[in-house]
């Protein structure tokens, strides 16, 4: 009888990404938040390039925690070595730089997954100086843009990232006035199960629009709390209950992340202090 063979291989060493250090920038507040049901692969990380600009991602990777941690951690490779390398040549304008970094992490993602795995993404450069944002929204739960306007969703633009090792995105810009914000959340948030619907990203747009928020922070803060609320939302039959492991649901990560640029009152009052 053959015995089962046995390879004296070691096991792959699994990774994991480098933490994300939050930027301090001059007139614009960064912050991001999450609570994870240790299921997901959500990451986001941040890039300060030039001095006055922003680059920073937010990933939800398919698969098991720990493969899609090992593939986040790759990803942020990419993410910090490239990205400097693209933003800090002079002659890139940032919608090229951005398309070619996204082009770059994708088949960094498929290389370290060994195959397809589907990276909802959402990459992008906020310019500090001129206000502006150019972005890309690759298959991603839609950013939320709030100003004196009203409030703007930056659709998905393009597939998710590790679908197709040559697949391009073009870039889309905005602007972001003084007094702005900008959210972003993954899917976990968007998904999250109440009593009778999930919180959705209409939910995200009626938080900003309320107001009542007076940081980068608070607005983490106050969308976290709100999807908290709504999953324990009492149903007809009792209390909403979600145990991992059971049910057809599983849970996921919740994460977002938020830019908030001063208004030009205390930016004043910040440059003559």
């Amino acid at each position: 009888m053959k015995l089962p063979f046995k390879s004296n291989a070691p096991a792959p060493t699994l990774r994991k990404p480098a933490p994300s250090v939050t930027p301090t920038l001059h007139a614009t507040e960064v912050a991001a938040g999450y609570r994870a049901a240790r299921t997901g692969g959500d990451f986001y990380d941040f890039l300060t390039v030039q001095d006055s600009k922003l680059l920073f991602m937010m990933l939800d990777i398919a698969g098991k925690r720990e493969t899609a941690l090992h593939i986040a951690a790759a990803a942020q490779d990419m993410f910090r070595e490239k990205g400097k390398l693209l933003f800090d040549d002079p002659n890139n304008e940032d919608s090229e730089a951005i398309t070619k970094l996204l082009l770059e992490m994708n088949r960094k993602i498929m290389a370290e997954a060994g195959g397809v795995c589907c990276a909802p993404a959402f990459l992008a450069c906020y310019d500090e100086d001129i206000q502006t944002l150019t972005y890309i929204n690759a298959g991603h739960t839609p950013a939320v843009l709030k100003d004196d306007e009203g409030t703007l969703l930056l659709e998905a633009n393009g597939l998710p990232l590790g679908l197709f090792s040559h697949s391009t995105h073009d870039s889309q810009y905005c602007a972001m006035e003084d007094g702005a914000t900008l959210v972003l959340v993954s899917r976990g948030v968007t998904e999250s199960k109440g009593a009778t619907d999930d919180f959705g990203i209409k939910r995200v747009q009626d938080l900003l629009s309320n107001g009542g928020f007076s940081s980068a922070n608070a607005v983490c803060q106050m969308i976290l709390q709100a999807v908290e609320a709504h999953q324990k939302q009492p149903s007809r039959f009792g209390p909403s209950l979600h145990i991992p492991g059971l049910g057809g649901d599983e849970p996921n990560d919740v994460t977002t992340l938020a830019l908030m640029r001063s208004s030009a009152a205390s930016h004043a009052a910040r440059s003559s202090a």
